[in-house]
């Protein structure tokens, strides 16, 4: 009666159910679409479009260019992925591109491909760094003589061998 209204907190998303499932012993070769969640464990080959969530399996392998909303990987997909999130888990391997707005890498997985990240978010300016003025006197003979010093001093001499100078001596 004497109490503010608490603004009540926003409902989020239901989770979508895994309602297909391709098993462990099958082979799908085609295109498969879903408005619910996929669970892959077994061999697909073609594509995947669906609005839910997909999880592959850890025996699963994918041949396929996929687009979900969330993708948990623990097997093999080659092939481009397109969706909200993508986790690849430990044994998960992907050979392809992923086009996400968010990405998590487990310790042991395997991504090769190109990832792009949607946003708007610009990259910080960075300016690089200002060289300080050469002193007065300072040439290109005297760095390149230090140049040279300092790749002799890093060079180990082979055993029994001998420093000879080489420049003529300048009498005077």
């Amino acid at each position: 009666m004497f109490q503010k209204d608490k603004p009540q907190a926003p409902v989020a998303a239901p989770i979508s159910k895994i309602e297909t499932v391709i098993g462990p012993n099958a082979y799908f070769k085609g295109e498969l679409q879903s408005d619910g969640g996929v669970r892959i464990d077994g061999i697909f080959e073609g594509n995947i479009d669906i609005t839910g969530n997909l999880v592959i399996g850890e025996g699963a392998k994918v041949i396929a260019d996929v687009k979900a909303n969330n993708i948990s990987i623990s097997g093999a997909i080659k092939g481009n992925i397109s969706g909200n999130r993508v986790e690849i888990l430990e044994t998960g391997r992907v050979w392809g591109d992923l086009t996400i707005n968010s990405l998590l890498l487990n310790e042991g997985a395997y991504l090769r491909g190109q990832t792009t990240m949607h946003g708007d978010i610009e990259p910080p300016l960075i300016e690089p760094p200002r060289r300080p003025a050469e002193p007065a006197g300072a040439g290109i003979e005297d760095t390149d003589v230090l140049s040279e010093f300092a790749a002799r001093a890093k060079r180990p001499e082979p055993a029994g061998a001998k420093v000879v100078d080489v420049e003529p001596k300048r009498e005077g």
